[in-house]
C-alpha cells in the first residue's frame, strides 16, 4: 500500500487539549488506553473497535466517544480504509468547564446525531492557525457541552451575568491584542469556561468567535483604505496573511485579494 494512503497529522495544544486527523487502511492499532476523553468523527469510510467488550462501528460522519482509562483498538472496517479527526481533553478541564459536576458518562460510544456532529466540527482547528487562550478554553467548553448532550445530563446554566456587556466592549476594543485569560477571569470574576458559556447564551457567538469576526472586519476596512494585505493581517492581530484569508474566506465567502479587486472595478 503506497505510503500516501495512511498519514497522521498531530498538534499538541494547551495543557490538556491535543488535536489529531489521520487516515489509515491497513495500520491497526493494538488495545490501549488513554488518560483523557477522546472525542472524534469518522470522516471517510467505516472505523472498526473494540470497547467496552464489544465491536464498533463508526462511518462517515458518525461522533465517537472513548472514556479515560478504557481499553480499546482501531482499524479499518472496509478496504478502502478510514479517515479521522479526535480530540483528546483532559477530564479535568471537562469538570472545571462544567463548574465542577460530575463527569459526563456517554453509555453509547458511537453517535449518528448530526446537530452533535457539527457542534463538534466547529471545534477542530484549521492545522496553520496559531494557539490562543481564549480559543482553547471555548473549544473545551464546547466539548463539555457535547458530551453533556451524549450523555444526556443538560450542562449547568448559571444566571447571566450582566457584565458580558462590559467584556463584548472590550473584546472588540482589543480584538488585534492576544487576550489573557488570566487577567479576563480577574477582571469579570468569572474562570474562563464560565466566561465562554455566559458569552455565548448573552450574544449567540463564542468569545472566540466574537473576536475573530472582528479581526475580520478590521482587516476588510484596512484593505478597503489601500493597506496591502500582509499588513492588514498584522495589524488587525492575524497570525500571518494566510491565516487572515482563511477567516476572511469563512465570514464573507470571498477572499481579501478578491474584495480589495471588486474595491477597485467599482
Amino acid at each position: 500500500m503506497a505510503a500516501g494512503n495512511e498519514w497522521l497529522r498531530y498538534r499538541a495544544s494547551a495543557a490538556g487539549l491535543d488535536w489529531a486527523e489521520a487516515a489509515f487502511v491497513d495500520h491497526r492499532f493494538s488495545p490501549h488506553r488513554h488518560d483523557t476523553y477522546a472525542l472524534g468523527i469518522t470522516t471517510r469510510g467505516v472505523q472498526r473497535f473494540t470497547y467496552r467488550g464489544a465491536a464498533r462501528q463508526a462511518l462517515a460522519g458518525d461522533v465517537f466517544v472513548l472514556h479515560p482509562d478504557e481499553l480499546h483498538d482501531g482499524g479499518a472496517g472496509s478496504a478502502e480504509g478510514f479517515g479521522y479527526k479526535i480530540l483528546y481533553v483532559d477530564p479535568a478541564r471537562i469538570g472545571a468547564a462544567l463548574g465542577g459536576a460530575a463527569l459526563p458518562f456517554v453509555a453509547e460510544p458511537v453517535a449518528r446525531n448530526r446537530a452533535i456532529s457539527v457542534a463538534l466540527r466547529a471545534v477542530f482547528p484549521h492545522p496553520a492557525d496559531p494557539r490562543e487562550e481564549i480559543h482553547e478554553a471555548d473549544a473545551v467548553a464546547a466539548l463539555a457541552a457535547v458530551l453533556s448532550r451524549l450523555a444526556g445530563t443538560p450542562p449547568p446554566r448559571a444566571a447571566l451575568n450582566p457584565a458580558m456587556a462590559r467584556l463584548r466592549a472590550q473584546l472588540a476594543a482589543d480584538c488585534a491584542a492576544r487576550l489573557s485569560l488570566a487577567e479576563l477571569e480577574r477582571d469579570y470574576g468569572l474562570d474562563r469556561y464560565s466566561i465562554a458559556r455566559q458569552f455565548r447564551r448573552a450574544f449567540g457567538v463564542s468569545p472566540s468567535r466574537f473576536v475573530t469576526l472582528r479581526r475580520v472586519e478590521l482587516a476588510q476596512r484596512l484593505v478597503g483604505e489601500g493597506r496591502s494585505l500582509a499588513e492588514a493581517a498584522a495589524a488587525a492581530g492575524f497570525a500571518d496573511q494566510s491565516h487572515m484569508t482563511r477567516q476572511f474566506r469563512a465570514a464573507f465567502g470571498t477572499t481579501p485579494g478578491k474584495w480589495r479587486a471588486l474595491l477597485r472595478a467599482a
